[in-house]
């Protein structure tokens, strides 16, 4: 089993091995005391301790440090806030011939009676070269000793409290000036000893800003050495455009509280072909302060997430080469304090959110629905002529950022395409494929005529590749001539009054009220002459023994022969009805049916 490395608050810990024997040497940050022991060993391969319980770092109220050289005082519980009812002394003693600078790098105090004294001497009692009493603002050039000792006060009353002090000290020898320093920043100089003529220039981590002071300083006068300018400082500030491939966005102040009431916009822009990733290290703000991230160079674009209160580490990813943040502090929120406010690192990556390029192809080209391959775009694939697509012609990017399907290729047409189907015909081919010279003839169905070129025949032509020679034809149903409206009996209704009758249509009589028609059918079709002359044949045989009888009697008897004929005209009538039917296959004309009235004749007279 391995042990695992305990660092602590406000230190370090280097370890040469978590194995049985392996030991940890523990060191603390500028202006800590190590509470414990240093150096801790692992114990027991089978089940690993360290011998020892692992030490703290903890800031000291007061001391005596001698022979100085670089170092850091920072008020007990820095960066937290510290107790009431302190009184701390610091004694600082540079080696002789030396001289002290100190430079402030953070003093809040309660508004109250706390308070801060640096005496230029060795004791209370030696001249004040700073009094928080008197003073309002830090002096940015820091303090400067006329001996080799400073003095050191820090006092706190019973009721408020606030973070403290952290004062970086440093002595330097004479016909020097000090070692320049610059808070959340760095700097390279000309000369490390700083003697007359060095020149030193400062820049800023990643996430802070120059200000105040100038970026280059150099030393000056060898009699009373000094810097011609006040050294720069470096602060996360509120607002700011960033083209950097990499860097780093703070919350103002950071790591002090931001201030109440604050609208801060950041602009990032990377190269055009990549986007951003956005690592969210820290986000540590009040419930009503909101952190907005949008996927854009504005407000106005899509917003990738909107963030309050305290979160744990995050990412989030642009679709495009903008970012733009936007901080807005809460006026009434007094949730404030040190590490309070948000880290947000932010890296150039290249798009993958969408699918790999596809590459061209050979004899065809290719256009995309969208000018980024994202998911959704729709890649098709289209051939020269006498080319055609093999394969899939349309290629989507799916979700997961793979391509819907493999690449097609343009191959040479070497044979006509279908043709298709025509309605109402069958095909007889020549061969299996449509190949150059192959024809296909088209026939009808009965019923149906052909309209146009019944063969087409594949032929190649050229740069265009196989065609066939003709359009398809068409199979129209057949027509005929159309019958006209064989005209209406005296006494008749026909069915329909049009003028004209398709093959195959009928067309039906029927006779008013006492009329009665004469056929034996009420149905007109083709066979009504026969059904006429068959009807007539009868009717003319009983007429003409009617009369035989009446010549009979007039002539050769001398008897006279009364025939009574009612005055009353009565019909019958039609019990059903009467129809023309012209059929598609009978040629023959019916005659129009009649309708007469009649009587009953009644012989009354004796025939002697």
């Amino acid at each position: 089993m391995e042990m695992t490395e305990v660092r602590p608050l406000y230190g370090d810990v280097t370890v040469s091995s978590l194995h049985s024997g392996g030991e940890a040497f523990f060191s603390c940050l500028t202006g800590y005391q190590l509470q414990g022991s240093s150096v801790l060993t692992c114990r027991n391969a089978s089940t690993p301790y360290w011998c020892g319980k692992e030490p703290h770092c903890l800031a000291a109220c007061g001391g005596s440090i001698r022979n100085i050289t670089v170092g850091r005082i920072v008020s007990p519980g820095f960066p937290s806030n510290y107790s009431n009812n302190l009184t701390c002394h610091w004694q600082l003693e540079a080696p002789q011939g030396q001289r002290i600078h100190v430079h402030f790098e953070k003093v809040a105090l309660a508004e109250d009676d706390d308070r801060l004294l640096i005496k230029n001497g060795n004791s209370i009692d030696a001249a004040a070269l700073y009094d928080s009493y008197e003073v309002e603002y830090l002096p940015n050039e820091g303090l400067l000793s006329t001996s080799r000792h400073l003095f050191t006060e820090l006092t706190t009353d019973a009721t408020g409290t606030s973070t403290g002090i952290a004062i970086r000290y440093q002595a330097f020898a004479a016909g020097h000036c000090y070692e320049p320093f610059v808070k959340y920043g760095n700097l390279t100089s000309s000369d490390n000893t700083w003697a007359v003529g060095a020149v030193v220039e400062f820049a800023c981590d990643h996430g802070y800003t120059l200000e105040q002071g100038s970026v280059t300083i150099e030393c000056l006068d060898p009699k009373n050495p000094h810097w011609n300018e006040t050294e720069p400082a470096c602060r996360a500030v509120c607002s700011g455009e960033i083209t950097d491939s990499a860097g780093v966005v703070l919350s103002p102040n950071w790591p002090e509280a931001y201030d109440q009431g604050q609208d801060c916009i950041w602009g990032i822009h990377v190269e055009e072909d990549k986007r951003i990733m956005v690592d969210i290290q820290v986000l540590n703000v009040g419930k009503n302060d909101l952190l907005t991230f949008y996927d854009g160079d504005d407000l106005t674009a899509k917003v990738l997430g909107q963030y309050g209160g305290s979160k744990s580490t995050f990412k989030l990813y642009t679709s495009t080469a903008d970012l733009t943040l936007q901080f807005q502090s809460d006026p009434a929120t007094n949730v404030y304090g040190y590490g309070n406010g948000f880290i947000v690192h932010f890296f150039e990556v290249a798009r993958n959110d969408t699918c790999p390029e596809l590459p061209e192809i050979s004899n065809g080209w290719k256009t995309s629905s969208h000018p980024e391959l994202v998911q959704g775009t729709v890649v098709t694939y289209q051939c020269y002529p006498s080319y055609q697509v093999v394969g899939a012609e349309l290629l989507m990017c799916q979700w997961d950022l793979t391509w819907s399907g493999d690449l097609p290729s343009c191959e040479r047409v070497l044979s006509c395409a279908d043709p298709g189907k025509v309605e109402h015909s069958r095909q007889v081919l020549s061969g299996p494929h449509f190949t150059v010279a192959s024809t296909i003839q088209y026939i009808c169905n009965k019923g149906f005529t052909l309209s146009g070129n019944s063969l087409l025949t594949c032929f190649n032509r050229g740069s265009i590749g196989p065609k066939w020679n003709q359009k398809l034809p068409r199979c129209l149903p057949e027509m005929f001539e159309p019958c006209s409206h064989p005209g209406t009996p005296t006494y008749g209704i026909p069915s329909s009054n049009k003028l004209h009758f398709q093959a195959g249509e009928t067309l039906h009589y029927s006779c008013l009220t006492g009329h009665q028609l004469l056929v034996s059918t009420a149905h007109l079709r083709t066979e009504g002459a026969q059904v006429a002359f068959a009807f007539f044949i009868p009717t003319t045989l009983l007429l003409i023994l009617i009369i035989g009888i009446y010549l009979y009697f007039s002539k050769v008897q001398k008897k006279s022969l009364q025939i009574s004929l009612s005055s009353n005209l009565r019909y019958e009538t039609i019990t059903g009805e009467s129809t023309f039917d012209n059929s598609v296959y009978e040629t023959t004309y019916s005659p129009v049916p009649h309708c007469f009235s009649f009587s009953l004749l009644i012989i009354t007279g004796p025939l002697v």
